[in-house]
Formats: structure tokens, C-alpha cells, sequence
């Protein structure tokens, strides 16, 4: 059995190794009552997060939470999505994998399904603000001007189904404090501000970071 030097502190999740940036960040909705948070560790491309999304009952919609483990690799594109959705009915949980032939596997617990979703690299949650950095950091558009129309698997709530769409992001303006980027997904346009880390600041209409 290994030993670890007791020269040498043990690692954990919580202690930042090199070129690892932990950071904690929360948006409050704009429409209505919500909330998301997430911590998120940060090194190049690659992101390793867990959050929650919290709604309450609204026009005649559920109130759910929902919560999720996220992997994003050195290379920018999703690994691994773990969702668990929750309302006074019902109970969920799915899990997207992408393997290195470029397929995905989603797994509600009742027998895996392989799907292409058209050689999707990316995964947007409903409601969520977090999921809109993932194209934006792996193709480096809060950095360099950009523009690029993409495959998205999307995942609604609280019903975790999933189901392609297509996403448009093109930047708009960059600074040594962040960008502005257009993004479109079919009737939505919206100018999303994000920061250096490519983390979105304001969602007009959704959320905002507080």
C-alpha cells in the first residue's frame, strides 16, 4: 500500500493545484424566481463543476430543482453530465456521456441509449445560464472574434428529455475584462456579456450574476 509523504499535505477537491482556478459563482433569474449556483474549477479548457437550479411555481408551471455534475475535458467538449430533477410529483435522474467515437449515452436507469445529435460537442440545460459558457470557452470567443453556428444537445426541465437544436454565437466586442457575444437559437437572440473566463455575467431576460 502507497503512503502518502507526510512532508507533502494530501489534495483535495478543495485545494487548488497548479493552474486549477476554484471559483463559486450564482445568478438570480430575471423573469421570475430562480436561482443557480455552481462551483467550478477552472484550468484551460477544462471545467469540473457541480451546481443546482431552483424554480418556483410560476404562470402556471411546477416549481423543481434540479441538480448536476459537470466534466468538461482539456479539449473543451462535454465528457460527462449527471442530472438528478426533482417536483412535488416526480423524481429524476439521466446521465450523459459522450465516448471517443463522438456518440452519446444516455442512461435514465432503464437501459442506455447511443445517439449522434449530429456530432454535437455541447450540452445547454434549460433555465440554466452556466451551460451557455461551454461553446464560448472551448472555441476561445470571449478571447478572439468569432463566429460559429453549432449542434447542441439540449436538455429541458424538469423533464430531463434531450433533443438537438442549433445555436448561433458570433462576438460582438472583446476586452481585457470580458466580451459581448450575439447568441441565437431559433426565434431567441440575445447579447450575452461574459467575463475573462468566458463565465456569462447577464443573460437579458433569464438571469443575471449577483
Amino acid at each position: 500500500m502507497n503512503v502518502p509523504n507526510a512532508t507533502e499535505p494530501a489534495q483535495s477537491d478543495s485545494t487548488p493545484r497548479a493552474g486549477r482556478r476554484p471559483v463559486m459563482v450564482t445568478w438570480q433569474g430575471l423573469t421570475g424566481p430562480r436561482l443557480e449556483s455552481a462551483r467550478l474549477v477552472l484550468s484551460e479548457q477544462r471545467i469540473k463543476g457541480s451546481g443546482r437550479v431552483v424554480a418556483a411555481a410560476i404562470e402556471g408551471k411546477e416549481a423543481y430543482n434540479a441538480s448536476f455534475e459537470l466534466s468538461v475535458g482539456e479539449d473543451g467538449v462535454v465528457s460527462r453530465l449527471l442530472l438528478r430533477s426533482t417536483t412535488a410529483e416526480e423524481e429524476r435522474t439521466m446521465s450523459l456521456s459522450r465516448t471517443e467515437d463522438g456518440m452519446w449515452i444516455v442512461d435514465r436507469g432503464r437501459g442506455a441509449e447511443r445517439r449522434d445529435f449530429e456530432g454535437a460537442l455541447d450540452v445547454n440545460l434549460q433555465s440554466s445560464v452556466l451551460f451557455n459558457t461551454l461553446p464560448v470557452r472551448r472555441l476561445g470567443l470571449h478571447h478572439e472574434a468569432g463566429e460559429h453556428e453549432l449542434p447542441v444537445v439540449w436538455v429541458s426541465l424538469p423533464d430531463l428529455s434531450v433533443s438537438l437544436v442549433r445555436e448561433r454565437y458570433r462576438t460582438v466586442s472583446v476586452d481585457e475584462n470580458g466580451s459581448v457575444l450575439a447568441f441565437d437559437r431559433g426565434d431567441a437572440s440575445v447579447e450575452l456579456s461574459v467575463d475573462s473566463n468566458g463565465l456569462v455575467i447577464e443573460y437579458p431576460g433569464l438571469a443575471r450574476r449577483v
